[in-house]
């Protein structure tokens, strides 16, 4: 056992003393609606000809109010615009969502209050009414520079229209961010090295770098089951993955989770909340919350899917919350190990067991950890767990062995 981790009887009155500390929070707002569906996409995303824009900004701030009631009026670090695609609500709608959590909530003077959003031309005009309306981040689904990828990806912009969008973005806003999606069908190292050297040029502080990832019930899902395209091996997969830490890392922006660089204090602060373990209230059609109450009871939430279903129980019932369980304190804090390993400043076993109400201690299997130190997956000083460079790609897979 290595006692580098064990909870003494002080650390555990500290622990203890900070179970009731009220937390700072994340607030998410689902924007369920896209214009076109990517094949690769698993997310709760629609297309529909027409919106009723009132009814939806009127459910939208009605949830706002409902999910502060719910949590107490706590304290707001961030608010995350997701989607679908977010950027296609009127500016007007964010501005009223955005005026309820100032309403309903405590938000804190330098919040982060980011939109997702796509780099069509039609969508880049917006930035400067966006940034008007209380958006201070931007991040952008590029996902390639590549204009046959971005066929391949059935993205609905070119990489000319790409480029535009990251210079708007950054004449409106305070942060840029934007995706980019690697290790395409037959993709090599020269190709991808080339992606990285064209977003780096753009100079912005953040970027997500995702590996294709073939999701169940897509439309990718489809083709690859027909023979359309075999996905690239896993081995050259890999290699584009230490690449692009290697690459990123070497231009300022260190990975600071499996698949986000950022330049120091440039970090999501928002994605910070969910990997950390914070509390997240949720608002929209399919999104997902992670309350706690002041007793530090943790209670797991996920709103209705469909958005029709959804905006009439909103409007009926004031939230549209489908699912609603407890969580035990040591299922929380098992969730709190996973995401926090994808973190680069890795998993801190007190800060974790204060803020679920269980020692996280108890939940480790303390001979897999001595062997995972040994085989250089991990390391583990001061409290603090870090999974190494070489874990990274296999992170979930290190991260299951440790449990009891």
């Amino acid at each position: 056992m290595l006692d580098v981790i064990d909870i003494s009887p002080t650390t555990q009155s500290v622990a203890a003393s900070t179970l009731t500390a009220p937390p700072e929070w994340g607030l998410y707002v689902h924007w369920p609606f896209c214009a076109t569906k990517c094949p690769y996409c698993d997310f709760n995303s629609h297309v529909r000809d027409e919106i009723d824009q009132t009814a939806w900004r009127d459910a939208l701030v009605r949830e706002v109010e409902s999910a502060a009631a719910r949590a107490g009026a706590p304290k707001l670090k961030s608010i995350f615009f997701g989607g679908g695609t977010p950027s296609l609500m009127p500016a007007q709608t964010v501005a009223a969502v955005i005026e309820a959590a100032q309403r309903y909530f405590q938000v804190l003077p330098d919040i982060e209050i980011s939109l997702e959003a796509n780099p069509s031309s039609v969508e880049a005009q917006t930035f400067g009414d966006l940034n008007a309306a209380g958006i201070n981040r931007i991040s952008l689904g590029i996902q390639s520079f590549d204009d046959a990828a971005l066929t391949f990806l059935g993205r609905p912009h070119s990489a000319h229209e790409a480029a535009q969008a990251i210079e708007a973005a950054q004449k409106a806003v305070e942060r840029v961010s934007f995706d980019l999606i690697y290790a395409l069908p037959d993709q090599t190292l020269a190709d991808w090295r080339k992606q990285l050297n064209l977003a780096l040029a753009f100079g912005t502080d953040h970027i997500s770098a995702y590996q294709l990832t073939i999701e169940p019930n897509t439309g990718f899902d489809s083709q690859v089951a027909r023979g359309v395209f075999t996905p690239l091996d896993d081995d050259v997969a890999a290699d584009l993955f230490d690449y692009t830490s290697e690459r990123l890392g070497a231009a300022g922006l260190t990975a600071y989770e499996t698949s986000n660089h950022a330049r120091t204090q440039a970090q999501c602060q928002h994605n910070l909340v969910y990997w950390r373990g914070l509390p997240y209230a949720a608002v929209g059609p399919g999104a997902h919350g992670r309350w706690r109450d002041g007793k530090h009871r943790w209670t797991a939430t996920a709103n209705i899917k469909k958005p029709e279903r959804w905006l009439q129980q909103v409007m009926a019932d004031a939230h549209g919350i489908e699912v609603d369980v407890a969580l035990s304190a040591r299922d929380r804090a098992e969730e709190i190990v996973l995401t926090s390993l994808r973190l680069s400043e890795g998993l801190d076993v007190n800060a974790a067991s204060a803020l679920a109400g269980f020692f996280v201690s108890d939940l480790i299997d303390h001979d897999a950890l001595s062997q995972l130190k040994r085989g250089g997956w991990l390391v583990v000083s001061n409290g603090i767990v870090r999974l190494t460079p070489k874990a990274q790609p296999v992170a979930n897979h290190i991260v299951n062995q440790l449990f009891t």
